[in-house]
């Protein structure tokens, strides 16, 4: 038998990963007799130990869940690790990481024993993203086409806990037997999620004004990030770019270097937005954020929300108007 992890932050989609995952594993058996599930603040890790230790009665497998195992400390844990050293053939043990950081030793001996990890937190990547997206819509028995999937994606933002309610209405709605289509999937979408802090500073950085302006609002609104939040991102964005004046920097690596982060992408994505606007453009952007900072703090009378989309309308057409 084996050891499943299940990780995450959305309580909605660990929830239907461990649904999905139990009912796998009970197959054809009676529940009732194979599945011991502990959640809670009240139950000890000794009786998640025991009932794993425990041979199954009436069935061939018994499967042992249990909820929220980052709220464990080192000594806490002693016993299941000592555990996982040995484990029951017949027991499916079933972990769900949450309520805190999971004790190293733990997680060492979850690797030792070669645990199965599923992992239900939506990629941050664009291309990884859109392939997660596809595997649930897939796994829902609905099939889309490409727009109506970037749609999805694009619309749900990291609000990604929504989607397995929408998908259960287009298959209610449509049910398997149609390719859906970005006006099919449309109309129940609901209210826009919010939305990581790069797709903000890249729309800004192509001098979109539009579209930076209506990423803002899902941050603040569905994002729920506060104004000072954002100013934050923003000034780190501005920073990084800031820091390469002066620099020299010539490549990758050297742009890396200045900045203080590995050589990478975002390493050359700075570097390009830096020779395509201008350390003049830079400089007074980072005006522009000290400005609002101070705004936001009662220099002006202005609601916050308005010295935002001041501020990021301005930054917009200074990335729009830079030297090409």
């Amino acid at each position: 038998m084996a050891c499943h992890l299940i990780t995450g932050d959305d309580e909605s989609l660990i929830l239907t990963a461990v649904g999905e995952l139990v009912k796998q594993l009970v197959g054809d058996g009676d529940r009732t007799l194979m599945v011991d599930d502990f959640d809670g603040e009240e139950y000890e890790l000794r009786s998640v130990v025991d009932a794993a230790q425990t041979a199954p009665f009436l069935t061939d497998t018994r499967i042992v869940v249990a909820r929220g195992v980052g709220r464990f400390n080192t000594d806490d844990v002693a016993s299941l690790v000592a555990y996982l050293a040995d484990p029951l053939p017949s027991t499916e043990l079933v972990l769900l990481a949450g309520g805190g950081r999971m004790a190293k030793s733990l997680t060492d001996a979850l690797k030792a024993a070669k645990a199965i990890t599923v992992a239900t937190a939506a990629p941050t990547r664009a291309r990884e993203r859109s392939g997660w997206f596809d595997e649930q819509i897939k796994a829902a028995g609905l099939r889309l086409d490409a727009q109506a999937v970037q749609q999805l994606a694009g619309w749900l933002g990291e609000d990604a806990g929504r989607l397995q309610g929408i998908l259960d209405t287009l298959l209610s709605t449509y049910g398997d037997g149609k390719v859906l289509r970005a006006a099919d999937v449309m109309p129940f979408l609901g209210d826009a999620g919010g939305v990581p802090p790069w797709d903000l500073t890249d729309a800004i950085d192509r001098g979109d004004t539009t579209i930076s302006l209506q990423l803002l609002h899902r941050m603040m609104r569905a994002g729920d990030r506060h104004p000072l939040q954002v100013m934050s991102i923003l000034h780190g964005h501005y920073t990084k770019l800031l820091s390469l004046d002066g620099s020299g920097a010539r490549d990758e690596a050297s742009a890396a270097a200045a900045m203080g982060i590995k050589p990478g992408f975002p390493a050359k994505k700075a570097l390009d937005q830096y020779r395509k606007i201008g350390g003049g453009a830079v400089t007074r952007a980072v005006g522009l954020l000290a400005q609002a900072d101070l705004d936001l703090r009662g220099a002006k009378e202005w609601p916050e929300e308005l010295v935002m989309e001041v501020l990021v309308a301005r930054l917009s057409r200074l990335a729009s108007s830079g030297r090409r």
